[in-house]
């Protein structure tokens, strides 16, 4: 009987709730006719009916079921219209809607001012504006948004004091970051509520960071990073039990960090990224025993890397590159099983690799360049399997071919950067090697190795980025090196590579097609720096895809012609061939490189004239033709009108006026040199006929003895007349002389 009694209980209450919703349903359809028409009205401030309001229309009093509006019994208590591609200004009518709780306009490309009734939205605990295009300050007052909760207006173009909010007593996070928000910033207003979150970040917010804030006892993040913010970090900051998350990175911050820093055991996230801090890091990690990440980079910090880092077992990215850290590498790995990236690059570091590191099986990124590290790669690298990115350059290494044996075992690895190591007279190996699949980048410049191009880089058919220049290579380009599919960047500049260019090179596929390296997909928050030479100067990209497409081949020993096929290459930026030995001319089919941003074929032995159908070349920014036996005139129109006479001297025969009288002297340079060729040609024949009447008169009198006697009597004949001749006019001058009457 109890039993029975349960069920109908049981029943009764499914048939009443199912009544209730049906009724909950349907008052929901059809919303408040004033929640109607402040809906209608916010559509009608936009610039159009966008396809994001799909539904939306004044025929349909049921608002509830329109697209982003939620309702309880009637009223509008939430608008979504997050990334809805809304266009136009926020109308005020929004504050109508006074059930309002949730109102989400993100992603959208919203502008003008955010109406100054928002706050008397007396329900609304939820606000985001985040990601428009509204500007101007933004409309706080001490009455206003009584019951927000969650304010997120970031990366917009908001300006003046950052906005406050002393009269939400909820308040838990105020993300304002990507405006421009100037000023100071006042603490005071912000700890009045129970605030979790302050995101203050790219804004141009001055000053010093604000003491007072250790009143925020809540406070679990607080990001000021991306400011113009200097001096010390206050010593009641030091003090937040709950801080989890402190980013006050890209500012003029200074002095010392205190070893306070200690106190803040539930860090999972420090980041004091360029800036201005000096002196040691404090060794006071061992208490974060939830640390995931320390940047410390791009300061001036100095003294020895924190052995404390050993014990924060959650760590996954320790950064302290650009710093003046020296001593060894003496953190023990064994406990950071998570670690992620480990970048210790551009700092004074000594001594060896530490072999510990490889139980970090999940380390991806490893950057010691630019120290002083030296010896050989351990042989445990070989268990980094997951290890994706690997600079070493700007150290003392030794044993390159070691080096490969050990690292072509990592599956994983994409990008290889040794430049300025191995300096010590090796060979590049050409044996041995047969692993790299995934490689990406290779960066072998400036370790002055001998030898050829290695064979087994044919192997590497994802290999993007090849940079093997200032070495002492030697040999022919072999033609394969160019058929690669992917390969988009090739430096094989300052070495003494002989032999005609492959024509392979003009085909290579990545520079003909329209993905060329756009497809290519980033490479970990890393810079990748490209050393040029011994000076320091280079470039510097962080991800694949930024490197231009190029072919740098200059400070070689190559022959023969420009190929005409150049001409495929639409995808190509830089061309260098400078300082070889190519000879014949320019080829016109090189206007059809569209993408070309540079031209460099100076230093070489080119003739013929420039081609004019270069000045198609819109995106040409440098061009170098200069010492070369170039002639006629320099083409006008273009982008030739921004290169100097520089780019074009040591052609002797090339014109550098620019101007009407250009063709004349060309022409006059012309005909000058035709008339040489004329001259030469007639002192030739002259010459060659003297020689040849000499050959037939000495022939004559060699071999004819009648033709000698005749020719040796005449020859006495005429000097005897001659000696008369001249004997009877000295005795007559005489004479003439002797009868002179002389003072």
């Amino acid at each position: 009987m109890g039993g029975c009694y349960c069920f109908l209980r049981f029943l009764i209450a499914f048939v009443l709730l199912h009544f209730h919703g049906a009724a909950s349903q349907s008052l929901n359809q059809t919303c408040h006719p004033a929640d109607l028409q402040a809906l209608l009205d916010f559509s009608n401030g936009l610039d159009s009916k966008a396809a994001g309001l799909v539904g939306w229309g004044p025929g349909d009093a049921a608002c509830c079921s329109w697209t982003g509006v939620a309702c309880d019994f009637g009223r509008v208590v939430g608008l979504d219209l997050s990334n809805k591609s809304l266009r136009g200004d926020l109308s005020s009518s929004v504050a109508s809607l006074d059930g309002l709780v949730t109102l989400n306009l993100s992603w959208n490309s919203l502008r003008g001012a955010a109406p100054a009734v928002l706050g008397r939205l007396a329900r609304l605990r939820v606000l985001d504006l985040s990601m428009n295009g509204l500007s101007g300050p933004f409309p706080a007052s001490d009455s206003g948004f009584s019951a927000i909760e969650v304010v997120n207006i970031s990366s917009n173009s908001f300006d003046g004091p950052h906005p406050a909010f002393p009269g939400a007593a909820n308040l838990t996070v105020l993300d304002i970051s990507g405006n421009s928000f100037s000023g100071g910033i006042n603490s005071s207003t912000l700890c009045l509520a129970p605030v979790e979150v302050l995101r203050f970040t790219m804004n141009g917010f001055s000053g010093k960071v604000p003491s007072g804030l250790s009143r925020c006892k809540a406070l679990a993040e607080l990001s000021l990073g991306g400011n113009d913010l200097f001096g010390n970090i206050p010593s009641d900051l030091y003090t937040l039990p709950k801080l989890r998350r402190l980013n006050l990175q890209e500012n003029q911050l200074t002095g010392n960090l205190h070893n306070d820093l200690g106190n803040l055991s539930q860090l999972v996230q420090l980041d004091l990224s360029y800036n201005m801090f000096t002196g040691f890091i404090p060794d006071v990690f061992g208490s974060m025993r939830w640390l995931e990440s320390v940047n410390l980079a791009s300061n001036r910090f100095d003294g020895e890397l924190p052995a404390s880092l050993s014990s924060c077992r959650m760590l996954r990215v320790i950064s302290l590159r650009n710093n003046y850290l020296s001593g060894e590498i003496a953190i023990n790995f064994k406990l950071l099983h998570k670690l992620n990236t480990f970048d210790t690059g551009t700092n004074n570091l000594s001594g060896p690799i530490p072999s510990g590191i490889a139980v970090c099986t999940e380390l991806r990124t490893l950057n010691l360049g630019r120290n002083k590290l030296m010896g050989e790669i351990p042989e445990s690298f070989k268990d980094l399997r997951s290890l994706s990115y690997l600079s070493l350059t700007g150290n003392d290494f030794m044993n390159l071919s070691s080096a490969l044996q050990v690292l072509q075992h990592l599956p994983n690895l994409t990008n290889l950067v040794v430049t300025r190591n191995f300096r010590g007279g090796e060979t590049m190996p050409v044996d041995g090697i047969n692993g790299f699949k995934s490689m990406q980048v290779l960066v072998l410049a400036n370790c002055l190795l001998t030898g050829i191009i290695p064979p087994w880089l044919q192997g590497l058919e994802s290999l993007n980025v090849l940079d093997i220049s200032w070495n002492k290579l030697n040999g022919n380009i072999p033609p394969w090196l160019g058929k690669l599919n992917n390969l988009f960047y090739v430096d094989l500049s300052n070495n003494s590579f002989t032999g005609e260019l492959p024509m392979s090179f003009t085909q290579m596929r990545s520079l003909i097609s329209s993905n060329g390296s756009s497809g290519q997909s980033p490479t970990e928050d890393l810079p990748l720096f490209i050393k040029k030479n011994s000076t320091g100067r280079g470039l510097q990209y962080n991800q694949v895809s930024s490197f231009p497409p190029s072919l740098i081949l200059s400070n070689n020993l190559l022959v023969g012609p420009i190929w005409s096929s150049f001409g495929h290459l639409v995808k190509l930026h830089v061309l260098d061939l400078s300082w070889n030995i190519f000879s014949g001319p320019i080829p016109d089919e090189l206007s059809n490189m569209s993408s070309l941003e540079m031209l460099n074929l100076g230093h070489n032995n080119l003739n013929g004239t420039i081609p004019s159908s270069l000045t198609k070349l819109n995106f040409l920014s440098k061009f170098d033709v200069s010492y070369n036996n170039l002639t006629g005139h320099i083409p006008t129109g273009g982008q030739f009108s921004t290169f100097t006479n520089e780019d074009f001297e040591g052609n002797s025969a090339l014109c550098l006026l620019r101007s009407s009288s250009c063709s004349e002297k060309a022409y006059f340079s012309e005909e000058i040199h035709d008339t040489d060729i004329a001259m030469h040609i007639t002192y030739t024949i002259v010459g060659a006929g003297f020689v040849f009447g000499l050959l037939v008169v000495s022939t004559t009198l060699l071999f004819a003895k009648a033709w000698r006697a005749a020719y040796f009597l005449m020859i006495d004949r005429f000097f005897s007349t001659l000696y008369v001749l001249t004997m009877v006019n000295v005795n007559r001058l005489r004479r003439t002389w002797e009868n002179e009457v002389h003072p």
